[in-house]
């Protein structure tokens, strides 16, 4: 069946322009399997590599490099990153990957371990080349139509939302969820940002203007990435002739970036998850961050289970020197999450961050309980009620 559908949908030519950095990103979060089936509670990470290549196959990604502690296995993509824990896998694709296509396999699988499935998130940025994605990732509702068809008869329903400024189209959040159940709290950051500093950027090149060659742990220390959460194991990867992956373990956390360093449509990405929210402040994590690259443009999308109590410092906006939030953002989402999305612009300081409020709206016409700023289309199933016209 996975193969079927993997070669229905043909392949789009690589982009002529430059390399797509915005990743795609899976969450699938799976219930237990019943004790007499699964007596050590191993789950997912009793597959085996083959097992696991042939989903990464059908998304066209392979495997470089690979870390794992007692909680979780963790792998550097040719195009990002996978992380397999017992129960949930988290599959993150750069380029003109074909994510959605894994998804038969990865359901076959869990299925074969006796895992029903208990959530599902898809989320990403806006392309900076849309035009070179290839089938399902055309567009957004091309992928909720995916997306439903395996997801959409949760308890929740299917619920997706493009959450943006109207008049920033290269700043819309799509976010895809559904599920059976409320799920465990964790907090999960993900941070895209465009516009690199030159200087910073020419690290992660391999071979530098004066001549010396860059190993992955050269870049790792020079970039200022090893100290972001001085914790974190980190698994590095450079790629010929520059960009950079590397993922971080420090118990059942984890930490990835994804750098693409070329001018013109430069662009790194961040993610933290499954850390205790009480050990980091959002606060200075993003300014850590944001001193590696100095991008000019960022986004951070900030997932709550649990509660803002839970989340402590993570439930509140951000608020960063030499920056202006255009755009603010806390979406409700089925089973008690919360999404907190703001965007930024770098700007003079002393500049004013501007902050208002916008309505949401369900498939039927009522409207949401959601702070919104400037827009939020909301997709039930496959009907969607747009507040604003922008393309999605």
């Amino acid at each position: 069946m996975s193969m079927s559908l993997a070669d229905s949908w043909g392949s789009a030519p690589a982009s002529p322009i430059g390399f797509e950095g915005y990743e795609k990103r899976l969450e699938i979060t799976l219930s237990d399997a019943p004790v007499f089936v699964d007596p050590c509670g191993r789950g997912l990470r009793a597959l085996s590599r083959e097992q696991i290549d042939s989903f990464l196959d059908l998304a066209k990604c392979t495997i470089v490099s690979h870390l794992s502690n007692k909680h979780f296995d963790s792998y550097v993509l040719s195009e990002s990153s996978l992380f397999v824990y017992p129960h949930k896998v988290v599959l993150k694709t750069c380029g003109t990957t074909k994510l959605l296509l894994s998804i038969p396999r990865i359901l076959e699988l869990a299925a074969e371990l006796s895992l029903p499935v208990l959530s599902v998130k898809y989320s990403r940025g806006m392309f900076i080349f849309p035009g070179a994605q290839p089938s399902p990732h055309r567009s957004f509702s091309e992928e909720v139509s995916v997306l439903n068809s395996f997801f959409g008869g949760l308890k929740s329903g299917g619920n997706a939302y493009v959450i943006g400024d109207a008049f920033k189209p290269k700043k819309k959040w799509h976010v895809y969820y559904a599920t059976e159940e409320p799920e465990q709290p964790m907090v999960t950051l993900e941070m895209c940002m465009t516009g690199l500093d030159a200087k910073k950027a020419e690290v992660f090149f391999k071979d530098s203007t004066d001549g010396s060659c860059s190993s992955a742990k050269e870049m790792t220390m020079l970039s200022g990435i090893s100290e972001i959460i001085p914790e974190m194991e980190i698994c590095d990867f450079e790629f010929d002739p520059c960009g950079y992956s590397m993922n971080g373990i420090y118990g059942p956390a984890v930490s990835t970036i994804h750098v693409t360093p070329e001018e013109g449509f430069s662009y790194a990405s961040y993610e933290a998850m499954n850390f205790n929210p009480s050990s980091l402040v959002y606060d200075d994590l993003i300014k850590k961050v944001l001193a590696c690259f100095c991008p000019s443009d960022f986004s951070v999308a900030v997932t709550i289970f649990g509660g803002h109590g839970f989340a402590k410092s993570w439930a509140k906006g951000a608020e960063v020197d030499s920056y202006m939030c255009d755009d603010l953002v806390e979406q409700e989402l089925p089973g008690g999450g919360v999404l907190m999305y703001q965007s930024f612009t770098a700007v003079t300081p002393g500049a004013v961050s501007p902050r208002s409020t916008l309505d949401g709206w369900n498939s039927d016409g009522a409207e949401m309980v959601a702070k919104s700023k400037e827009m939020s289309v909301c997709w039930e199933g496959e009907k969607a009620v747009k507040k604003k016209d922008a393309d999605a």
